[in-house]
């Protein structure tokens, strides 16, 4: 599985103004995450900003603990959905016409999420709220992103 776990950058819709301002918006699948993408794409075409929007898929804690068809399955899994996230955010990108960046990344979701930010010099950050009861003692992705203080975070229901 050599090269499995590469991060990709795509672009669509309309030519992107490098000096527009920037939003990124973080995208796992769930509800909360698909209805903070369409918050940032409404909050983009509003404001005639760029949208990054940046998929991660995280390896569980174990990776090499775990038999490799359990890791083939699950880097399955995340191609997959990372493939239809991708669809859905060109689709909307050419419908809106907002210019928008897909990032697909593999890690940590909080790491990933404050150095995409950091790197393309994000604006606001907009992430959907865990529906995970753990992190109420743990701390959530926009918990963290919050505690960060680099730029406004946005977390939307």
């Amino acid at each position: 599985m050599e090269g499995a776990f590469q991060s990709t950058v795509e672009h669509f819709g309309p030519r992107r103004d490098p000096a527009a301002r920037a939003i990124l918006a973080g995208v796992d699948g769930s509800d909360t995450a698909m209805r903070a993408a369409a918050f940032a794409f409404g909050m983009a075409r509003r404001q005639g900003s760029r949208l990054i929007v940046a998929f991660v898929g995280s390896h569980a804690p174990l990776l090499p603990l775990r038999p490799a068809v359990a890791t083939l399955i699950d880097h399955d899994t995340t191609t997959h959905l990372s493939a239809e996230l991708r669809g859905q955010m060109r689709e909307a990108a050419e419908e809106l016409g907002v210019p928008v960046t897909f990032v697909t990344s593999f890690g940590d979701p909080y790491a990933t999420l404050r150095d995409t930010a950091d790197r393309c010099q994000a604006d606001t950050v907009v992430v959907g709220a865990s529906q995970k009861a753990g992190h109420r003692f743990a701390g959530s992705v926009a918990t963290k992103l919050i505690r960060a203080g680099h730029w406004p975070v946005l977390v939307v229901p």
